[in-house]
């Protein structure tokens, strides 16, 4: 029913101008009833969702991939003869990535296997020698034997002309027995001479040995690392990965520890760094759903691992120093190390730096 005033005829013709009924209080009731539960349901509704969907997790966009990067320099100094790669390239451990000009280390490798064929020459005579000396030995100690002999014959010689009497023996025989024994001793004493000094030749010809094995071992070892150095001209991948950072060029010439490239493997995880307001109920082994913003269509499941023993300004290059003018709180971050539970899809391309947005599940 309208507003307007309703016209009423009435006895004797006149016409009365009537008001409209009042409205139902019942409805209006009915509408703040109705309008009450709905704000109540409205309420259970928020709450519910907070208590199931936000106050179980807590998330943070200070994520990325994160993995070890592999710089990758050569051990010996050398120009660039062969550029096995090529920029983003997939390569298996042991491929070869560079070549060196491996000339100058085949010369060095073939010098030192002639020092070494020279050293053992060395060490052969040597051992001959010792051998030749330890000869001298043995002759000069046969020497000693029948010098000994000698000697004794002509000693009892003289004993024998000095027991007897004088009229029995010539004066002359008796100055040549002690002749003959004065002479056989010398020749003693000239024996035990040489053997002194064939057997110090001994002791210097084994010394000599020592000295040419030493040698030896010397050359073995340059030899060795002859070797060692050409087969550093071959620069080979020691991890699977993907070239990335590639610096080197065709005929570069390039020093040991100089920077060619890196190779960033597949093995990746993610490092949120969270406030640590959020660390109350996080730690290891809680589930994460991670989003990597090059796929937003993608969820990944992963896990945290383990928390950093500290924030990342402790570790920085130059951490604050706070003890020093007006302090300002500021909320702290910690670096948290979160893993992928799943394989990644080999058709994505998941590398180091990439944004990722985890939530936590910490109750």
């Amino acid at each position: 029913m309208d507003q307007e005033n309703i016209k009423v005829e009435t006895t004797g013709g006149i016409e009365k101008e009537a008001l409209p009924p009042p409205p139902r209080k019942r409805s209006r009731h009915q509408k703040l009833l109705l309008a009450s539960v709905a704000g109540i349901a409205v309420l259970i509704a928020v709450i519910f969702y907070y208590c199931y969907f936000i106050a179980p997790y807590e998330s943070t966009d200070d994520a990325f991939i994160d993995g070890y990067v592999t710089l990758v320099s050569p051990r010996v100094a050398g120009q660039v003869a062969r550029l096995a790669v090529t920029d983003n390239q997939e390569v298996k451990a042991g491929d070869v990535l560079v070549e060196i000009d491996p000339r100058d280390y085949e010369t060095s490798l073939s010098q030192a296997k002639a020092d070494l064929a020279a050293a053992n020459s060395q060490a052969n005579q040597s051992r001959a020698q010792v051998k030749v000396s330890e000869a001298k030995v043995a002759q000069a100690q046969a020497a000693v034997t029948a010098a000994e002999a000698e000697a004794q014959r002509a000693n009892d010689d003289l004993k024998r002309y000095q027991s007897v009497e004088s009229r029995a023996v010539s004066r002359s025989a008796l100055d040549l027995a002690q002749a003959q024994a004065r002479s056989a001793n010398a020749n003693l004493e000239a024996a035990y001479s040489q053997t002194n000094a064939a057997e110090a030749e001994v002791v210097l010809s084994e010394a000599g040995v020592a000295t040419a094995t030493a040698a030896v071992q010397q050359a073995e070892a340059k030899l060795q690392q002859a070797e060692l150095n050409l087969s550093y001209t071959k620069i080979i991948a020691p991890m699977d990965g993907r070239v990335t950072a590639r610096t080197v060029q065709l005929g570069h010439y390039i020093q040991p520890g100089q920077a060619l490239l890196a190779l960033v493997p597949k093995d990746v995880w993610v490092t949120a760094n969270f406030k640590e307001t959020q660390l109350t109920y996080m730690k290891p082994g809680q589930s994460v759903e991670l989003s990597v913003d090059a796929y937003p269509n993608k969820k990944f499941k992963g896990k945290v691992e383990s928390l950093q023993a500290g924030t990342g300004a402790r570790f920085s290059l130059l951490p604050p120093e706070n003890a020093v003018g007006n302090y300002i709180k500021v909320v702290q971050r910690v670096p948290v190390k979160i893993i992928f539970d799943e394989e990644l899809p080999t058709n994505l391309d998941i590398a180091p730096g990439m944004s990722v947005v985890p939530t936590v599940k910490v109750k």
